[in-house]
């Protein structure tokens, strides 16, 4: 079977067509519909009991996990070359269909889904191209917001039929956050900020994030210093001398790979470094930032209060 191979933005009519022609010669039915789901490319009918489910999100995977669906296929994590690290356990035999910018439509199509769940930032030329394949579903989120995460494993939850376990599960980190509160106030002072560490350097996280988000439902006073543009996930990198800009009581430090650990073993080794208060009180906690800085989902929400959890417990030993 021969298709295109990557699909990205800018894929044109003739990849359409070819798709077209392979899921005929596949001889898939996209008959067999029961529910009617709100988009963000309108309404979509999905199967009533989903059985061959692929994900183009990190959020979506998640969700699905929870819901007690095993998708065939997902996208990789960034900076990495399969799910992220707190999944991979859950799904060691997962087929990767590539990046959520650059999705691999070839094994997509493979896989012959009876569902996609995407992220909300897929674009419409590769929603129509996927929507041919199986029903296609997009959540309609817009901008950045600490707990969009939560409407889109509801719509996602819907779309698999398990809304019931979603919402539960929901509730569980919303809880499970307001416990935390009085154990981060009783830690003390409770500024902090999320920064993920690449080879260019820090970047300062936005306050506007799923994992900011939870810092802050679990008691934390989470700051972006004004660094991050509005609309933008992140800063741009710090120089080493402009480091002080995220100091504070508290510094939550991510990194995705083995490069970002390298610059930042690097960097911990500089003046600069070392003279921040936060250094010196022992306050930097050392994170995931596959987890926490593209994941989400209710899985990776309570990951990411259990990183939490340990920190503050940390911080109270003598």
């Amino acid at each position: 079977m021969m298709i295109a191979r990557r699909l990205s933005v800018g894929a044109g009519g003739k990849t359409l067509g070819l798709l077209s022609a392979s899921l005929v010669a596949l001889g898939l039915s996209l008959n067999v519909q029961a529910r009617t789901l709100d988009t963000a490319y309108g309404e979509v009918e999905v199967n009533d009991d989903p059985e061959r489910v692929v994900t183009l999100y990190e959020g979506a995977l998640d969700t699905a996990l929870v819901a007690g669906v095993t998708p065939l296929g997902a996208v990789a994590t960034r900076g990495g070359q399969s799910v992220a690290n707190y999944l991979q356990d859950e799904v060691p035999d997962i087929h990767i269909v590539g990046l959520v910018s650059e999705l691999n439509i070839e094994q997509i199509v493979a896989l012959q889904p009876d569902l996609i769940l995407a992220s909300s930032r897929l674009p419409r030329e590769q929603y129509e191209l996927l929507s041919q394949l199986a029903p296609t579903v997009v959540p309609n989120t817009q901008g950045l917001a600490p707990d969009a995460w939560k409407g889109e494993a509801r719509l996602f939850g819907d779309a698999l039929g398990q809304r019931d376990k979603v919402e539960e599960a929901i509730t569980a980190v919303d809880e499970r956050a307001a416990e935390l509160q009085d154990k981060v106030a009783a830690a003390g002072p409770t500024g902090t900020h999320l920064v993920r560490w690449m080879p260019r350097g820090p970047l300062v996280m936005s306050t506007r994030l799923f994992s900011t988000g939870l810092l802050s439902a679990a008691g934390f006073d989470v700051s972006d210093e004004g660094l991050v543009k509005q609309g933008r996930p992140h800063s741009d990198p710090l120089s080493l001398e402009a480091l002080s800009q995220i100091d504070g009581d508290w510094l939550f430090l991510a990194t995705l790979n083995e490069d970002g650990e390298q610059a930042l073993a690097t960097a911990k080794e500089s003046d600069a470094f070392r003279r921040l208060s936060v250094v010196e009180n022992d306050r930097v906690v050392p994170v995931d930032g596959q987890l926490w800085t593209s994941a989400s989902g209710p899985m990776a929400a309570q990951a990411v209060l259990d990183d939490i959890a340990s920190a503050i417990e940390g911080a109270s030993q003598p």
